[in-house]
C-alpha cells in the first residue's frame, strides 16, 4: 500500500515530540485513485504485530511496519469506520483494545478553555485531572493536565508499564493537554511524564488528581468521587442558613496522625471518665494510623463528650512528609490516604454532620515542597511558582510561593478551595500563614524582596487573590467559615470585600494568645505589674471579628505544653489553667484549642506519637477535662456569651484597674435581650472574702461556674450558689455583689430572675 504520511510525522510520534498526535495516529479518511477510504496508524512501542479489528463488519485487517518496527498502519476500504479494536500481539502474550487515538474527546470546551485562562473557572476540577468518562459508546478514563511550556505530555501508569511513548497526550488550547484512555477505570494508578522543550524528563503526580498512594509512593490514583451517599442533607440547610457570627463556635484542632494510633488488631482501650469514651492507655503508638472511618468511632464521641462546636483537621490534603504536620501540601486535591480513601474521608465528615459537629479544615496556599513529583518546576519551568527567588522562595520553610499574579494559578486555587466544600462537604477552611502571602519582605532581609509597583512590601496580588476567595466560596456556600491565621496589623482582615476587606469571617487573635501566655507564665506575685496584659485585648477586640486561638503553633519547638507554662506547683499549675480557659471562654470572640490542651497534656506536642492518654487515669487530669466539658456546656447554653462577640454592645468592663489585687470583672450581654452574666476573675493564689462587684439590676444572682469547684481540683470556696444584691453609692453601677473570691479563680454569675421574684415577693 501507499505511504500515506510523511517520514518526519512518524519520528515525531516515534520521539515523542509531537505535540497532536492525532493529527498522526487513529483513523483518517484518505483518497487512494479516486477512491475514499480509510487509514489507521497506531505507535505500539512493544508490538511484534497489529490487526485492526471491525466489530460490526466482522472483519480483521493485519497493519503493516511502516518505516519503524513499531509503528503501524493499514488500509481499510470502507466509508465509515465505526469504533474499531486492536489485536495486538506482544512476544507471547496478545490483548484486544481500543485505539485512544479513535476517540477525541469533548470534555474540555472552548468555554472551559477560556474561563481558566482568565482565572475565572471555579469547577475546573470537573475538566482538569482524570475522570471517568464515556465516549461513543467506550467507557475509560479522559486525563487532562496544564503544562503550557512543555514539549510533550504522556500518561504513564500500570497499565502501559510507566512507557510514556505509548500514550501521548494532545495539546489543545493554553497550553492543556488532553487524552482518552479506553477501557481504564476506577483505581488505575498514573503519573505524567512531562518533557521540557529540551527533553528533561518528569515524573509528575497529578495537579488535579483526586487520590494517590500511601507515602512514599506518589503516583495518582483514579477516583470517582460522585460514589459515596450522603446523609447530612439536613445539616447542610440548616447551614445555609445560619449567622455563624451569632453562633458558638468552639473548635477541636487536630493531628490526625498524632491523636491516636493503633494495632493491626482492636486497639487497647480504655474507659475514660464518666462518658466511657475510648482512648489509649499508651504513651507510645505501637501501631498503624487510625483510619478516617476508625476515627470516626473514636474521635468523634470524644469531641461531642468535651462540648466542642467543630473539629479543625491540620492539612489532610497529601503531603510527603508526616514531620510536615500537613503543611508542605503536595496533592492539593487528594485527601491524605496515610487514613484511608476519599470516601472513608466523606464518611469522617458525614458522621460529624449527623452528630452535630462541623468539619474545618487547614488549607495552605502560600506555599508548596519543592518534592520533584508535585507542582514545583512542574513543565520544566517556573509554572506555579515565581521564578525570582525573591518572590518565589520561602528559604526558612525551604517551600515554594505560589505565583498569584498568574490566571491559571490563581483559578487552581480558588477552586480548590471550592471544590473541598463541593465534594467534602467541609464547614470551613482556616487559611495557614496569611501573613507569609500579604508581604513581600515577609521574613526577608533588605534586599532579598522585590517591591510592589508603588514601593511598598505589600502583596497586592496575594490580597486579591484573598478576596476573590472569600467572595467565592461565601457566594456558593452561606454559613461556612473562612478563618485567617494572620499575625500582623493588615486592616480590614474580616471585613466584607465590597469595604475592601479580606472578606475572612473571623481572623485569629494572636496579639490576645501572646498577651495570655506570657501573663499566665509569670509568677503570681508579679502579675499586678502586667494588668494591662489580661485588659488590652479589648481596646482592639471589635476591630476584627477574632477567634482565640491557642493552637498547636505554641506547644512546640520547645515552648512546652499549656500545663508546664503555669508557674507554681500542681495544684496552681491546674487551677491556673482553669483560669486562662474560664477568662477565654467568657472573653469576646470564637475559641479554638488545640488536641491534649482539654485534659492537661504535660509534654510537648510530639507528631510521631499518640496523646498522653495515661494521664487521664489520674484524678487532676480527669478533673480539669470533665472542667472544659462543662464550661463548654455553660458557653453554648448562655447566649450573652456568643451573639455579640464582635460588637462593643456585648462587652463591658465592671472593673479593670485592681491591678494590686490582679482581679478584673465584666459583663457579657446577649443581642436583643436584656440578658447578661457577670464574669470575676482572680489571677493570684490569694483569696479574698468580702469582695464587692457592681452589677446593674438588683436581685438573686446564681453562680453559674466555679473554676475552683472541689470537682475541678479546686478547693471548694465559693458562694454557695450565689449571692444576693446590696445597694450601694456607686456612681455607675447601682447594686453589688458580696462575693467570696477564690484563689486563682474564675467565677461567672447570672441574675435569676425566678428566685429574685420569689424573694421580692417574700
Amino acid at each position: 500500500m501507499p505511504i500515506t504520511i510523511a517520514r518526519e510525522q512518524i519520528e515525531r510520534i516515534i520521539g515523542n515530540q509531537h505535540q497532536d498526535p492525532f493529527e498522526v495516529l487513529g483513523s483518517h479518511p484518505v483518497e487512494i485513485d479516486g477512491k475514499i477510504s480509510w487509514v489507521v496508524r497506531a505507535y505500539l512501542p512493544n508490538a511484534d504485530a497489529v490487526w485492526v479489528i471491525c466489530p460490526e463488519e466482522r472483519t480483521e485487517h493485519a497493519m503493516q511496519s511502516i518505516n519503524h518496527p513499531h509503528f503501524f498502519e493499514c488500509q481499510i476500504d470502507t466509508k465509515e469506520l465505526a469504533n474499531y479494536l486492536l489485536r495486538v500481539k506482544e512476544g507471547d502474550h496478545e490483548r484486544v483494545i481500543y485505539d485512544p487515538y479513535a476517540f477525541r474527546s469533548p470534555r474540555l470546551t472552548d468555554l472551559d478553555i477560556h474561563l481558566f485562562a482568565e482565572g475565572n473557572h471555579h469547577r475546573i476540577y470537573e475538566k482538569l485531572g482524570a475522570h471517568l468518562t464515556e465516549v461513543k459508546g467506550v467507557k475509560g478514563v479522559h486525563f487532562a493536565v496544564w503544562a503550557p511550556n512543555a514539549r510533550n505530555v504522556s500518561v504513564v501508569g500500570d497499565f502501559n508499564n510507566w512507557d510514556g511513548r505509548e500514550h501521548q497526550m494532545g495539546k489543545t488550547g493554553n497550553g492543556i493537554w488532553q487524552l482518552f484512555i479506553p477501557q481504564l477505570g476506577v483505581g488505575e494508578h498514573y503519573k505524567y511524564e512531562v518533557k521540557n522543550p529540551v527533553g528533561h524528563m518528569y515524573h509528575k503526580s497529578d495537579p488535579y488528581g483526586f487520590e494517590q498512594e500511601v507515602r512514599p509512593q506518589t503516583a495518582s490514583i483514579v477516583n470517582n468521587l460522585d460514589t459515596y451517599t450522603w446523609h447530612d442533607q439536613d445539616w447542610l440547610e440548616k447551614r445555609r442558613h445560619t449567622e455563624p457570627q451569632e453562633q458558638p463556635i468552639s473548635v477541636y484542632e487536630v493531628h490526625l496522625g498524632s491523636w491516636l494510633h493503633t494495632g493491626a488488631e482492636n486497639p487497647p482501650t480504655q474507659p475514660n471518665g464518666e462518658s466511657g469514651s475510648v482512648v489509649r492507655v499508651s504513651q507510645k503508638p505501637e501501631g498503624r494510623f487510625l483510619t478516617y472511618r476508625e476515627l470516626a468511632d473514636h474521635l468523634i464521641p470524644y469531641v461531642k463528650e468535651l462540648g466542642f462546636t467543630h473539629i479543625e483537621l491540620l492539612p489532610i490534603a497529601e503531603h510527603p512528609y508526616d514531620g510536615s504536620w500537613g503543611y508542605q501540601v503536595a496533592g492539593y486535591y487528594t485527601c491524605t490516604s496515610r487514613h484511608g480513601t476519599p470516601q472513608d474521608l466523606m464518611y469522617f465528615i458525614d458522621q460529624c454532620h449527623q452528630n452535630d459537629i462541623g468539619v474545618i479544615v487547614d488549607w495552605v496556599p502560600g506555599h508548596f515542597p519543592k518534592d520533584s513529583h508535585g507542582l514545583a518546576f512542574f513543565d520544566g519551568t517556573h509554572l506555579y511558582e515565581h521564578a525570582d527567588p525573591r518572590k518565589g522562595e520561602h528559604k526558612e520553610w525551604g517551600t515554594l510561593i505560589f505565583n498569584y499574579a498568574r490566571n491559571e494559578v490563581r483559578n487552581f486555587l480558588v477552586s480548590n478551595a471550592l471544590f473541598w466544600f463541593d465534594k467534602y462537604h467541609i464547614d470551613g477552611i482556616r487559611v495557614d500563614a496569611v501573613a507569609s502571602m500579604l508581604y513581600l519582605d515577609y521574613d526577608r532581609e533588605d534586599g532579598e524582596w522585590i517591591p510592589n509597583q508603588y514601593g511598598g512590601n505589600e502583596n497586592l496580588e496575594a490580597a486579591d487573590f484573598l478576596r476573590q476567595l472569600n467572595y467565592l466560596i461565601f457566594s456558593y456556600y452561606p454559613g461556612i467559615l473562612s478563618i485567617a491565621e494572620e499575625s500582623t496589623a493588615w486592616p480590614l482582615v474580616s471585613r466584607p470585600t465590597y469595604l475592601g476587606g479580606l472578606g475572612f469571617s473571623f481572623k485569629w487573635n494572636m496579639g490576645w494568645m501572646h498577651d495570655m501566655l506570657d501573663y499566665f507564665s509569670k509568677d503570681p506575685v508579679y502579675r499586678k505589674y502586667h494588668q494591662n496584659s489580661v485588659t488590652f485585648s479589648i481596646m482592639y477586640a471589635f476591630s476584627e471579628n477574632f477567634m482565640l486561638a491557642l493552637s498547636h503553633d505554641e506547644v512546640v519547638h520547645g515552648k512546652g505544653n499549656l500545663l508546664s507554662k503555669m508557674p507554681g506547683d500542681d495544684w496552681q499549675k491546674f487551677a491556673n489553667l482553669r483560669c486562662l480557659y474560664s477568662y477565654m471562654y467568657t472573653h469576646p470572640g470564637k475559641k479554638t484549642l488545640f488536641m491534649g490542651m482539654e485534659f492537661g497534656q504535660r509534654s510537648e506536642w510530639n507528631v510521631w506519637h499518640d496523646l498522653d492518654w495515661g494521664l487521664l487515669q489520674t484524678e487532676p487530669h480527669q478533673q480539669l477535662k470533665r472542667f472544659l466539658s462543662d464550661l463548654h456546656q455553660l458557653y453554648r447554653s448562655q447566649r450573652s456569651l456568643y451573639t455579640q462577640d464582635f460588637s462593643h454592645e456585648g462587652f463591658e468592663w465592671i472593673e479593670c484597674n485592681d491591678a494590686e489585687n490582679s482581679v478584673v470583672s465584666f459583663m457579657r450581654k446577649a443581642k436583643d435581650s436584656d440578658d447578661f452574666i457577670v464574669t470575676v476573675c482572680n489571677f493570684t493564689p490569694k483569696p479574698h472574702s468580702n469582695y464587692w462587684v457592681g452589677v446593674p439590676k438588683a436581685g438573686f444572682y446564681a453562680e453559674i461556674l466555679n473554676s475552683d469547684a472541689s470537682e475541678y481540683g479546686g478547693s471548694g470556696m465559693g458562694n454557695m450558689g450565689g449571692q444576693w444584691t446590696g445597694e450601694w453609692s456607686h456612681p455607675k453601677w447601682p447594686y453589688y455583689l458580696d462575693l467570696s473570691l477564690p484563689p486563682l479563680g474564675v467565677l461567672v454569675l447570672k441574675l435569676d430572675a425566678q428566685k429574685t421574684v420569689a424573694g421580692a415577693t417574700d
